[in-house]
């Protein structure tokens, strides 16, 4: 790519205030306009009567129900056999993650290869699931320890082999860690080495993430709205949307792939799908937690309905700089590059599709 015709973007301390500020009209991509996300009538209507505005947000490319079916009861059985979700597996099954797969990934059909990815997102869904929210014992005072022994899975730790032995007994009594485990495997059988080391350097980002908001809960410290968006820079859906390419077929030239501002396009949209999952995911959490609509509320003393309305506008601004970004970078970059940011389009319109329809956050759906 060649540096001197990539236009500058904006320095991050630009963009933070600009966000919280309000909308300043980026406008959309020469290349293809988002469309509202898929919710009906004039909006998502969640717990307590609050209304998720439409969003900026791409289309679904895809939808191939057979596929994503096939997908799904694999994964299901696979849970089964790792041991996460037990005595939980028709919820994980009703979820759809397969379908989430399928949506995001439009240009790949194998159902091997989605399944391998649907294992490692579900993988990372469990640590929330089994460690944070809920399974046997959800104590913040643990996700520091829990976290490092993810992350030993994950890349590897080497240690003499009597104490290698007591480690993998750890590794043997965690279905988290078994997860993990199985899902790297799996992913190294089609992904090249860099490109599972890309997954390893998002997971770990994810797992400080973790004792980042561990803190919140042990201190009962509401953090300000600030902190809290450079947390969803730690802990939000890059560790799935990395294995946009892998997934594909092809590989990011490393150099494209490192470059700066084209890392800052892809963590733009990461933070808008994780902000889109912040006002879906409220019909299903404590009223407590801590997501952006509730910082706002308590950070700006708005109403609930008001603070779901910035969010969704943060969202929708966010979105705009990533269409803006990633037609300038496609347009100077390499084929790869450009099809990798066309990738990321894609799962977020398939997430976005997904976050509309799944029983995980409408009970109803």
């Amino acid at each position: 790519m060649d540096r001197a015709l990539v236009p500058a973007l904006d320095a991050p301390e630009d963009v933070l205030s600009r966000l919280l500020g309000g909308l300043s009209g980026l406008g959309a991509s020469p290349r293809r306009a988002a469309a509202p996300a898929p919710d009906p009538g004039t909006g998502t209507r969640t717990g307590g009567g609050i209304v998720i505005p439409p969003l900026y947000c791409p289309e679904a490319v895809r939808d191939d129900p057979a596929l994503a079916e096939e997908v799904n009861e694999r994964l299901v059985r696979w849970a089964a056999k790792v041991g996460i979700y037990e005595g939980r597996l028709d919820m994980l099954r009703s979820c759809g993650f397969g379908r989430l797969m399928m949506l995001a990934h439009p240009d790949c059909d194998d159902p091997d290869r989605l399944l391998a990815a649907a294992k490692c997102g579900l993988a990372e869904w469990a640590v929330d699931d089994h460690w944070v929210d809920e399974g046997r014992d959800p104590d913040p005072a643990l996700i520091g320890l829990r976290s490092a022994l993810a992350h030993a899975v994950v890349d590897p730790v080497r240690m003499p082999a009597g104490y290698a032995r007591q480690f993998e007994e750890r590794v043997a009594a965690e279905p988290v860690l078994r997860a993990f485990r199985s899902a790297l495997e799996h992913l190294a059988e089609f992904a090249s080495p860099t490109q599972v080391t890309r997954l390893r350097y998002q997971l770990a980002v994810m797992f400080v993430g973790y004792s980042h908001e561990a803190e919140w809960r042990m201190s009962g410290r509401r953090p300000p709205v600030w902190e809290y968006l450079l947390h969803r820079y730690e802990n939000g859906f890059f560790p799935c949307m990395v294995l946009t390419d892998p997934l594909g077929g092809y590989e990011v030239p490393a150099a494209e792939f490192a470059d700066a501002r084209v890392r800052r396009t892809y963590m733009y949209a990461g933070v808008a799908t994780v902000l889109l999952n912040d006002l879906y995911s409220m019909a299903r959490e404590d009223p407590a937690d801590t997501n952006l609509p509730n910082l706002l509320v308590a950070e700006e003393g708005c109403s609930l309905q008001e603070a779901v309305n910035r969010t969704a506008a943060i969202h929708d601004e966010i979105m705009r700089m990533v269409e803006a970004e990633s037609a300038a970078l496609a347009g100077l970059g390499s084929p790869l590059l450009g099809r990798f940011l066309e990738g990321l389009r894609n799962w977020m319109g398939g997430s976005a599709r997904w976050h509309a329809t799944s029983p995980r956050y409408h009970a109803t759906a």
